[in-house]
């Protein structure tokens, strides 16, 4: 009842399905963000890093916990979905907020394409004779169903799919470290530190890449609106995935690092095919562990992080559209299944479209990857500004550690990684950003003034939501 006079307050109507439980949260996270994730991409930042790649997935892992302290903090203040959006619009400005929920959906909007695109793509290599296409549509068909059912569906598929890739995970822990202790590496720490290669600028733009495997614990947040624990849940929620999700990256990727077969040729050459994770597989257990470590993560990706992706994706539709700041068909919400159902409809098919395109490109991986880091850790900044403003400024909060020095460190840490990221990413990132800036301006002038529901400096403009 609290948490629907909290929505109350800011002129909603509680239309979600409060649901799930801290557990919930946790696997919901954990399969956003992928336990297994950094087979996919585990080539790509091994080079990038100068085979630090352990290095590079424990710096990730301290940059996101400032930030997730951060979002504990203004979940705390403003229990409703729309993360980022939100937090930045009702801690700083609804302009802002606007700008700040612009860029985060280059993140949310292009993640489900990535994962499709990334699963179809790996599954089409294990059976050549059904297309990308073919894959692509049965992966967004399957995840828009379930989505589509309601949230507690959503979870129950996302619990049954985490546990087949936490086995997975656990066989290759296993047969990789027994193939340590049988003298098929090559035990070594350079997968922290190796003086011969070490730089901060290059461990911070193998950062920038490694980011993709951790992006999802903030899509924790869009739930806020559907947790039966309250908010606090979220903030924990958030940090106990992180730091699971980092051990568990730093321990794979450790051991892959010192079963690479040939580790020179990778940091030349890169891993053009993808296949490095799997070629140090291959080292440890033959080519069975190499295809099920393959399959395991294409599966992963198209169906359960692309599903949570999706879901994460349509509730910021949804709170921008009832905001009146997007199209507000898309905050309709279904009667029986209590989910915003166009919304959810709309990146179903957004993401099928934006898979097939990017299909036919050769950087069309590179490219969708390169973009959604960028636009994540630009809307964390936004975040950790967004704490400052509304806590130490506005309400004059007294806690310094909390409000201050924390969200002060995230941001120092997330705009290094920022300055050092692919040239090509901060270009196309601040297109996007520039293109919001003129969307604004066109809502200025058209008299559409971004404002939210409940701010004293804005008229109020959050209808509830149409039901259908």
């Amino acid at each position: 009842m609290q948490l629907q006079e909290e929505l109350a307050r800011y002129g909603y109507r509680q239309e979600l399905a409060r649901r799930l439980r801290f557990r919930d949260l946790v696997a919901y996270g954990l399969v956003y963000m992928v336990p297994i994730a950094p087979m996919a991409i585990f080539g790509s930042v091994y080079a990038g890093s100068g085979g630090m790649v352990a290095l590079a997935y424990a710096v990730g892992v301290v940059a996101l916990v400032f930030t997730a302290f951060s979002y504990a903090q203004m979940v705390k203040a403003f229990p409703m979905s729309g993360s980022v959006y939100n937090y930045a619009g009702r801690g700083i400005s609804a302009p802002v907020g606007f700008l700040a929920g612009w860029v985060i959906l280059l993140d949310y909007v292009l993640v489900p394409g990535l994962l499709y695109l990334v699963a179809s793509v790996a599954m089409h290599a294990a059976v050549p004779a059904v297309p990308v296409w073919l894959w692509l549509l049965g992966f967004v068909g399957v995840n828009t169903v379930v989505n589509s059912v309601g949230i507690r569906m959503t979870a129950m598929v996302t619990r049954v799919m985490l546990v087949g890739e936490l086995i997975v995970l656990a066989v290759f822990l296993a047969v990789a470290g027994w193939a340590m202790a049988s003298g098929r590496g090559r035990f070594s720490w350079d997968a922290f530190y190796n003086p011969d290669t070490f730089t901060w600028s290059l461990v911070a733009g193998a950062v920038s890449i490694a980011v993709l495997s951790f992006l999802g614990f903030d899509g924790i947040s869009m739930l806020a609106e559907e947790t039966r624990d309250g908010t606090r849940q979220i903030g924990r929620a958030m940090a106990a995935v992180l730091v699971l999700a980092g051990v568990l990256f730093i321990a794979q990727t450790w051991l892959a690092a010192m079963l690479v077969p040939r580790p020179d040729a990778l940091l030349a050459d890169g891993d053009v095919n993808g296949t490095a994770f799997y070629d140090a597989a291959a080292v440890a257990g033959g080519s069975g562990l190499a295809t099920v470590c393959a399959v395991a993560t294409a599966i992963a990706w198209g169906l359960p992080n692309s599903m949570v992706a999706q879901v994460a994706t349509s509730r910021l539709l949804y709170a921008m559209a009832r905001d009146r700041q997007l199209p507000t068909f898309l905050a309709k919400v279904s009667v029986r299944r209590s989910v915003p159902i166009n919304a959810t409809l709309l990146t179903g098919a957004v993401s099928l479209a934006l898979g097939l395109y990017m299909a036919t490109r050769a950087d069309g991986i590179a490219l969708l990857s390169s973009l959604i880091n960028f636009g994540a850790m630009v809307a964390f900044l936004v975040l950790h500004v967004s704490v400052v403003v509304h806590h130490l400024i506005r309400r004059r909060s007294g806690n310094w550690w909390a409000h201050l020095l924390m969200p002060a460190v995230g941001f120092a840490v997330l705009a290094w990684v920022v300055v050092n990221a692919n040239i090509a990413a901060q270009r196309l990132g601040l297109a996007w950003l520039a293109l919001g800036v003129l969307v604004l301006a066109g809502l200025y002038a058209t008299g559409r003034r971004p404002a939210l529901s409940g701010m004293t400096e804005a008229q109020p403009t959050g209808r509830s939501p149409e039901r259908v």
